[in-house]
């Protein structure tokens, strides 16, 4: 499957090396619990909470310093596909977070923009 990006400048083409470009296309395996024609959500091989969900564009972006009004339907996507996920995982009455990593200090470790959905246990705050 090929994935790239469309005219309302969502993404661009697979990128090769990515993780997540490859479960996008099905080539790396990956533990998918939702999917839309935007985004695609999977566990996470390292979860740090009991219901740990990444949602993530099947167009390549590169973080979220790559988004602008362009991609405000992938946000909207993203967000909804969030609260749909939280929902089946039994999470969304008790609550749960939605993360973006930003940058080496943000603690982003995969160069393709993803949606942390963490939930089924309490959150502390300040997280980090």
């Amino acid at each position: 499957m090929s994935v790239g990006g469309d005219a309302t400048g969502v993404g661009r083409a697979a990128v090769p090396g990515c993780p997540f470009c490859g479960i996008v296309a099905g080539e790396l395996p990956a533990r998918v619990i939702w999917e839309t024609d935007l985004v695609i959500a999977f566990r996470d091989i390292a979860p740090v909470a009991p219901v740990h969900v990444l949602i993530v564009p099947r167009a390549h972006v590169p973080d979220a310093l790559s988004l602008d009004a362009s991609h405000a339907a992938l946000l909207a996507e993203l967000a909804v596909v969030g609260r749909r996920v939280a929902e089946a995982e039994g999470v969304a009455s008790s609550g749960y977070r939605l993360v973006f990593n930003v940058g080496e200090d943000g603690g982003n470790t995969v160069s393709h923009l993803h949606l942390h959905l963490l939930g089924g246990r309490p959150m502390a705050w300040p997280p980090g």
